[in-house]
């Protein structure tokens, strides 16, 4: 966990984890409605509408008319959001290679076979038809 949360919760990271979480939603979709963005984070209405009011004053997403309605807002990453999730996800990288650098060769083997049994595990029990790709962060 440590590996996972530490590069939200450094010093370059201007915004909480929470915040941080919208900006991954918004990047899966490329776009999306205030209303799907509440759907997605399991929020109401007027906390998305909060955080995204906070994630624009940041500079990290604009909002712009949508493509089938004007009155539709479409939410998107700014290029200073999309700098910022890169930024969280290459050093969450680093600090991977660096705790696998640290484990032997046979354990990494191990680490690998056990998480390609986890990942055909899982693959059958996945329920038929159309899969839903879960919001979780990179």
């Amino acid at each position: 966990m440590r590996i996972w949360t530490g590069p939200q919760s450094a010093p370059g990271v201007p915004v909480p984890a929470t915040q941080l979480r919208v900006l991954f939603v918004v990047e899966q979709h490329g776009a999306i409605n205030l209303s799907g963005l509440a759907g997605e984070l399991g929020a109401l209405l007027s906390s998305a509408s909060r955080l995204c009011d906070r994630l624009e004053a940041a500079g990290l997403i604009v909002r712009e008319s949508g493509q089938q309605s004007r009155r539709e807002i479409a939410i998107r990453l700014s290029p200073d959001g999309e700098a910022l999730l890169d930024r969280v996800r290459q050093e969450r990288q680093e600090e991977i290679k660096k705790v696998l650098a640290r484990m032997s060769p046979g354990a990494r083997n191990a680490l690998l076979a056990g998480l390609t049994e986890f990942q055909s595990a899982a693959d059958e029990s996945a329920p038929a038809g159309p899969s839903r790709d879960i919001s979780m962060p990179a």
